[in-house]
């Protein structure tokens, strides 16, 4: 049973700002041995920051610095890469997005990690939202159902000099059993409902971030926490995601 935390925020206030299409050991990060010149994107990097930091959305320095340091451009398909330090998503194919920057940052902020922290992404997409993870200095695992942008996204963090991240191309509505508990996990596509298998798979004190409603409107932003009581849901307002696709049904196992 989820009942609701007491902390709740208006949804219409967020609505204006987010109208979004999300489309141990952690993982290390070495330059990457590309040849692009990455200094082109140093203005455009900086205003997005910028405007990132203008929305006073109470997101810390640490995940701010996180999402500084991850070079969007490197996960973006070639036609759009003049366009990735702005701050709305963008098509990848396989009719997915990467999310915007100001939601990515949210729900780095909402998850609230620390680094060593486990933390299970469904809907690896591009990579981008890893990267962000892996740069908290998170173990991250991350599951992808479309074989394309699961091998793309591989490439991706390869090529930015992302180490570590565990990838699997998989139905992410059932998560990743085999490497539970996660102290979170962070779900970048829309189900209609909470999985239980995801909480089933939440550490005690472990946080999910996750969009559920129905596709093609607005969905409702949730926070949900394991605790010793039960489980703790706390509304963080509405945005618009892709649809989670794969076996889910209206019944969990």
């Amino acid at each position: 049973m989820i009942r609701a935390g007491a902390r709740l925020v208006r949804c219409g206030v967020l609505i204006a700002a987010l109208l979004l299409v999300a489309c141990g050991e952690s993982a290390s990060r070495t330059p990457a041995a590309d040849g692009r010149d990455d200094g082109v994107y140093a203005e455009r990097r900086s205003k997005l920051m910028a405007e990132i930091r203008a929305s006073e959305r109470g997101i810390s320095e640490p995940v701010l610095a996180a999402v500084e340091r991850v070079d969007r451009h490197r996960f973006v398909r070639p036609e759009n890469v003049n366009e990735a330090y702005e701050n709305r998503p963008l098509p990848i194919g396989e009719g997915q997005t990467i999310s915007q920057p100001l939601i990515v940052a949210m729900m780095t902020e909402a998850l609230g990690i620390s680094p060593g922290d486990r933390v299970l992404e469904i809907g690896t997409g591009s990579g981008y939202q890893a990267a962000v993870l892996a740069e908290m200095g998170a173990k991250v695992y991350s599951v992808e159902i479309i074989p394309a942008l699961a091998a793309w996204s591989e490439e991706n963090l390869r090529d930015a000099g992302y180490e570590g991240i565990e990838q699997r191309t998989d139905d992410g509505y059932f998560g990743w059993e085999n490497e539970a508990p996660f102290d979170g996990i962070i779900v970048t596509a829309a189900p209609d409902h909470v999985p239980q298998p995801l909480i089933r798979q939440l550490k005690e004190g472990g946080r999910m971030i996750v969009p559920v409603g129905p596709p093609g409107f607005y969905q409702t932003l949730w926070q949900i926490e394991q605790t010793a009581d039960g489980v703790v849901a706390e509304n963080l307002g509405l945005v618009r995601f892709v649809p989670l696709t794969g076996e889910m049904s209206a019944e969990d196992p």
